[in-house]
């Protein structure tokens, strides 16, 4: 049995990670918050010329054809740079919903447009503080229309049409599409702790909404799409550890003290130990993860719950500790921590917190054993 990622794999991974270094790495994400945009145009453009934004689309709708495990050793190094960029809203999530359960009008007029990065999609869910009640959902959407708010909503202000969780009398959990530009959708941008992401509330006011799948199985889709979308998030948040490490580890050796790098105290060099053992935990779920993601297992609620609940916990722990390890310097705003540490606090609460996700493991493993599985 192989678990680990085939040569073709490991290419696209080092290359991607090649070319976010020449373009500038952590100067992109600075580029951005200091000119206070959405993300970079310019690298948009070329991310979609090199076919990242279409791994997951089928060669007949524009896309590249690779498949899930591509685009998990690409987040992988978009979250090592902490790329500015809305692949994580348009491809994450749109994309696996409409590939997932659109219809065949819905893939030609969306798919094709994802792919070339002339549309970027986003998927909105969260209704105000805290994860919303799929079953009590106040967003309604009835006689083709959607009413209601969501917000926060990871580039909502840029999307060009939000995929949203909302409540269908009489069926209960469906998604549906809407056209962001319809004369019923308003979208604010909102603050956050990272400004190198938008984000958006969308009040929707009887906008023009087409229902995505069977409306039957809306609370279903919606556990698939959000299991998919945890396990890349995951690979994303261990890149961004991966890097805080490296960091860290790098000014250990660096700055001196006493006459000696501080990496030759045993305080720093336990800081570095545990963050290692937190990302190569976290890189262990994540490849269970992209098992299930790739195979269609049904243990993937599973496997995605433990990837999301230790990728949180090392990137946040990795990032933490790397502002720790460079001391005072590293809390100023001229250090890269603040960006990991701004990213991996935002990244934590997209999906819900990890108490939400504990809880799925906890329901999954509670069922199977209601069913008499080992």
């Amino acid at each position: 049995m192989d678990f680990d990622f085939n040569d073709d794999q490991k290419m696209i991974q080092n290359e991607a990670r090649r070319f976010m270094t020449d373009r500038g790495g952590c100067s992109l994400v600075r580029k951005v918050m200091d000119e206070g945009g959405s993300f970079d145009r310019e690298l948009w453009k070329e991310v979609a010329e090199l076919g990242w934004l279409g791994i997951r689309i089928p060669e007949q709708y524009g896309g590249t054809g690779l498949g899930q495990l591509e685009l998990c050793v690409l987040a992988e190094e978009l979250g090592r740079s902490v790329a500015p960029l809305p692949v994580s809203s348009s491809c994450y999530f749109a994309t696996e919903a409409i590939l997932r359960a659109g219809s065949d009008m819905q893939k030609e007029r969306y798919l094709p447009g994802l792919a070339s990065g002339e549309l970027i999609g986003t998927f909105a869910l969260a209704e105000g503080i805290g994860y919303p009640d799929i079953d009590a959902l106040d967003t309604q959407f009835e006689g083709e229309t959607l009413s209601g708010t969501k917000s926060p909503v990871v580039y909502g202000d840029v999307a060009d049409f939000a995929i949203v969780v909302c409540n269908m009398p009489g069926h209960g959990c469906v998604l549906v599409i809407v056209d962001l530009d319809d004369d019923g959708v308003e979208t604010e941008r909102v603050t956050t702790v990272d400004s190198s992401r938008s984000y958006a509330n969308i009040d929707f006011s009887r906008a023009r909404a087409t229902l995505l799948g069977d409306p039957a199985a809306g609370s279903l889709l919606v556990e698939q799409v959000m299991s998919c979308a945890a396990i890349l998030l995951a690979f994303e948040q261990i890149g961004g550890a991966d890097s805080c490490l490296e960091m860290a580890k790098a000014y250990a050796l660096e700055r001196k003290a006493f006459g000696r790098p501080i990496g030759s105290f045993q305080a720093i060099k336990q800081k570095l130990a545990d963050m290692y053992v937190y990302n190569e935990l976290a890189r262990a779920n994540a490849y269970y993860g992209a098992w299930a993601f790739s195979s269609g297992s049904t243990e993937l609620p599973l496997a995605a719950a433990a990837a999301r609940v230790s990728a949180t916990d090392a990137f946040e722990y990795a990032s933490s500790e790397n502002i720790q390890t460079h001391g005072g310097i590293g809390y100023t705003w001229e250090a890269d921590c603040h960006l990991y540490s701004r990213r991996s606090r935002a990244l934590a609460v997209e999906l819900g917190n990890t108490n939400v996700w504990k809880e799925n493991v906890t329901s999954f493993l509670v069922q199977k054993l209601a069913n008499g599985d080992p």
